[in-house]
């Protein structure tokens, strides 16, 4: 069975919620091994040719504590052809200027790397003034929830992503 590394950033656990949610409701068994980032180490994202990093944005637009403190390890690992899905959590009406910005700077720091970068989501169904996910053209670089704002969409957005990146991700 080929397997894919779920790896996520979580300060408060919806971020972690969504994960875990990810890894038991929406693949076979067996198939996604689950990862906080403060438990891991770049031999744990290299051994994938498929992942799912999901983080939260916290302050003023930034990572959370484990993905900012893993960042540094980011050049141990050859992202060159891995196929890399990724969602993040952000409060659309509490932080409408950084909107999921954490989402749109790991978006970068993997593409600059070589990264297969897919599940791209749109951007409309939300209210924000700005956020660096945002593709610039009706786009957000992953799938974006808000737990805050919008939780009853969250079965369903997740739910039709899921369906979008699974056969890229499930590849050998």
């Amino acid at each position: 069975m080929h397997k894919i590394g779920l790896f996520y950033a979580s300060m408060t656990g919806a971020t972690q919620e969504i994960a875990e949610c990810i890894q038991a409701s929406h693949f076979e068994p067996g198939c996604v091994d689950l990862f906080a980032f403060e438990d891991a180490e770049p031999e744990d994202l290299a051994a994938y040719d498929a992942l799912i990093i999901g983080t939260s944005t916290w302050g003023d637009g930034e990572y959370p504590d484990s993905l900012e403190a893993f960042l540094p390890q980011l050049d141990a690992i050859n992202f060159e052809g891995k196929r890399i899905a990724l969602f993040g959590l952000g409060d659309q009406l509490g932080y409408p200027l950084e909107f999921v910005d954490a989402l749109g700077l790991l978006y970068q720091e993997l593409k600059e790397r070589g990264a297969i970068l897919i599940g791209d989501w749109p951007s409309d169904g939300y209210e924000y003034e700005a956020s660096k996910a945002d593709l610039g053209d009706g786009r957000f670089c992953g799938l974006v929830l808000d737990q805050d704002n919008q939780p009853e969409l969250t079965p369903q957005r997740l739910a039709a992503w899921i369906d979008a990146i699974r056969g890229v991700l499930l590849q050998p």
